[in-house]
């Protein structure tokens, strides 16, 4: 596979996909001592967006954010689709500085993004929830998965069109 984003006919990694490959990355920076990135991304109102729309005009703006995804990361992070329309990157060798700047992209290229939908004009944007390890300090790849939903969720209660980080285990 040369390219890391994405499965080989060139949709995101399903979620089994996606959570295989988190865990041998996981263990793969448990052993060798590089930090590693859990990202999970949401589109603010998109459900909200899709009753008012129709399911086209969501389905073109999930496809955007996707691909302004696969713009804003490497070729060596994994991408992929969660249930609810949420998405996920696992960044290897990225610790919370190079997260937060990914994050801090990410939220900027939403905010340009412009859909149409009849002769309305719409934008969209992003709550980001996000987690790390420093490769050694986390026992279970699942705890970076908690923390970023958990990140994300505290950014879906504030409104929107941020970004959380929460480390493994709950703390800040």
């Amino acid at each position: 596979m040369n390219d890391s984003h994405a499965s080989d006919d060139g949709t995101l990694f399903s979620l089994a996909q996606i959570q295989h490959l988190m865990r041998v990355e996981f263990n793969r920076a448990q052993r060798y001592g590089y930090p590693i990135g859990c990202v999970m991304v949401s589109i603010d109102r998109l459900g909200y967006l899709r009753d008012l729309y129709g399911y086209s005009v969501k389905e073109v703006i999930l496809d955007r954010v996707i691909e302004l995804l696969k713009t804003e990361t490497r070729s060596s992070d994994f991408l992929g689709r969660l249930p609810d329309d949420r998405l996920l990157a696992v960044v290897p060798h990225t610790g919370a500085d190079g997260l937060k700047v990914l994050c801090e992209r990410l939220l900027r290229g939403a905010r340009v993004l412009e859909f149409q939908a009849g002769d309305r004009t719409l934008g969209v944007t992003l709550s980001i929830g996000f987690s790390y390890s420093q490769g050694d300090d986390t026992m279970f790849f699942d705890s970076l998965l908690e923390a970023s939903d958990d990140a994300l969720a505290d950014a879906q209660a504030q409104g929107g069109d941020r970004q959380f980080h929460q480390a493994p285990g709950g703390g800040l």
